[in-house]
């Protein structure tokens, strides 16, 4: 059995390389950990040692399909949990995620069947993210960023990519919430800015790096 370290190194792993090809870095994984890069060789060792990735020192490191499998399972409680506490306990999408960072340890297989369906089997989680089926299969997005989209183009927000409390506390505090339409209305040459018309709404400014961090269709 893996322990919480494991479990978040696992799923932390597993968050990387889908960003990216190829492997992940000891050292984005310690940017991503905030942990020393001799601690991160440490457990990248005790996860080899059990299988669970594969890894050769500056090399990088990537899954094995058990490790993939585990850091599913661990995803799919923590976005399910997620949904719980937004829907159910009323807990704003800003509020969560530091929650569901202790309940995704929970491993009852039975508890986490029960989770999903009294949620009603839900496909994604309040910050747009899809939630891995109970066989372990993530569900594929064909998603844009917002500052990928040109001036004019309708579309609707889907997802965010940036979970930190400041961050969602900002798209609030501008009333960008999933679900909403918006058009493009200008992008500013010099820095990418974007001036965005929210569908009954008041013009809304968007600076490019919060602009990178919405999806949208």
């Amino acid at each position: 059995m893996q322990s919480f370290t494991e479990e978040n190194y696992l799923k932390t792993i597993y968050s990387l390389a889908s960003r990216q090809e190829g492997e992940v870095s000891t050292s984005a994984l310690a940017e991503m950990t905030a942990t020393k890069a001799a601690s991160v060789t440490d457990m990248l060792r005790k996860l080899a040692d059990k299988q669970l990735i594969h890894y050769k020192k500056y090399q990088g490191v990537r899954l094995t399909d058990e490790g993939e499998r585990l850091a599913l399972q661990i995803i799919r409680r923590h976005r399910l949990w997620e949904v719980f506490l937004v829907e159910k306990l009323g807990f704003g999408w800003a509020e969560v995620h530091a929650i569901a960072e202790e309940l995704e340890h929970i491993r009852s297989e039975e508890l986490v069947a029960r989770l999903d369906a009294y949620l009603g089997n839900p496909q994604f989680d309040p910050h747009g993210d899809p939630i891995p089926t109970p066989t372990g299969k993530m569900p594929q997005t064909e998603y844009r960023k917002l500052s990928d989209v040109s001036t004019g183009e309708d579309v609707r927000l889907m997802a965010v990519l940036e979970h930190s409390t400041e961050f969602l506390q900002h798209l609030d505090h501008s009333r960008l919430t999933l679900g909403c339409s918006v058009t493009v209305a200008e992008i500013n040459a010099f820095d990418k800015s974007v001036i965005l018309h929210i569908t009954n709404g008041q013009p809304v400014f968007v600076s490019h790096e919060v602009a990178k961090n919405l999806l949208v269709n």
